[in-house]
């Protein structure tokens, strides 16, 4: 029982971070459960197929709330799909102790670009035209796979790439993946299943993540209100980077005075990733206030959409013009996933 409400908490956890970035619930939940000694595969099968009721739940909300492009959803879901039954297959394959350190691999790499990611505003320059399909099929194939071989990491490959194209508004790029991550999500299970068997799937542990992951739901929407995505981002990268390299290192073999230094070196690259996403987060939130009163008094007749304030209409005009970052520019975070 204590076991399984520490499993709860993690999902709790890894929800509250997602809701926050629209990404890394896999990432985070992933590398708890490995640190918990749970085998990689496992680990992954686990997390995914938790993954189709919190996926399910965010899918139906983002439609609800207008938040989700169907044509981008329909050409990146099935190329997901495909990667994602590819990834679980490879990794289904792979012994566990080769699979740990490939996992751990994958895991920390991506835990380095999250604080990359966040250590600076994410600015895009808005273009017209759609996206094309050339485009969102092989970015789905590509996350689809390193999400089931990772145990994470659809969000934090698909969603950057289509906010960069700037031709999506970051709500509906957030709505997209999300919608998306469902079929994904499923094609991983169905991929677990063949290679690992029921018996692959810790049952008790996907119940405990996903119980955590409902509770924490409503949180999230509060949350994301609260804590800048910015700081979120770099912190959790970190302690994604930090937890991995333990792992790494072991399979290396590295001990005596070079592990403390390696150690040493990556917790001064995180200090240092805090310190920017700091200094990124006030130049935002700066620019935000010199261009929402310049904005209000050159069109001070202009009317907000339904649902949004005239300063909002303005920070939003102020990201179309490249006066803020894109992504930042509206909501401070992204929307709650």
């Amino acid at each position: 029982m204590r076991k399984l409400l520490v499993l709860a908490l993690v999902g709790l956890v890894a929800q509250l971070i997602d809701g926050s970035l629209g990404m890394a619930y896999g990432l985070t939940s992933s590398t708890l459960l490995l640190v918990a000694g749970v085998a990689p595969a496992a680990a992954s099968a686990s997390v995914h197929l938790a993954e189709i009721g919190t996926t399910l739940a965010a899918g139906v909300a983002h439609w609800r709330f207008g938040n989700v492009d169907w044509r981008v959803v329909t050409r990146i879901a099935l190329p997901g799909a495909i990667g994602a039954f590819a990834g679980a297959t490879v990794l289904s394959s792979i012994s566990t102790e080769a699979a740990a350190p490939w996992m751990a691999g994958i895991l920390f790499t991506l835990g380095a670009y999250l604080l990359v990611r966040f250590a600076r505003p994410l600015r895009t320059d808005r273009v017209g035209g759609r996206l094309r399909g050339r485009f969102l099929g092989p970015l789905g194939l590509v996350a689809g796979f390193v999400d089931a071989t990772g145990g994470g990491g659809w969000g934090p490959v698909a969603t950057p790439a289509l906010l960069v194209s700037g031709r999506m508004e970051p709500r509906k790029v957030i709505g997209s993946v999300d919608t998306a991550e469902f079929v994904v999500a499923g094609a991983a299970s169905i991929g677990f299943l063949i290679g690992l068997g029921s018996e692959g799937f810790l049952l008790p542990t996907v119940a405990a993540l996903l119980i955590g992951g409902l509770i924490a739901a409503p949180l999230a929407a509060w949350l994301v209100r609260i804590v800048p995505a910015q700081l979120l981002g770099a912190a959790v990268g970190g302690v994604i980077v930090l937890t991995n390299a333990r792992t790494l290192l072991r399979s290396a073999e590295l001990g005596g005075p070079a592990r403390p230094a390696v150690y040493a070196l990556l917790a001064a690259g995180w200090l240092a990733a805090l310190v920017l996403a700091v200094r990124a987060l006030r130049r935002t939130r700066r620019a935000h206030a010199e261009a929402t009163p310049a904005l209000a008094a050159t069109a001070p007749t202009a009317t907000a959409p339904a649902g949004e304030s005239a300063a909002g209409a303005a920070t939003s005009r102020a990201a179309a013009a490249g006066e803020v970052p894109a992504d930042l520019a509206a909501t401070g975070t992204p929307t709650a996933r």
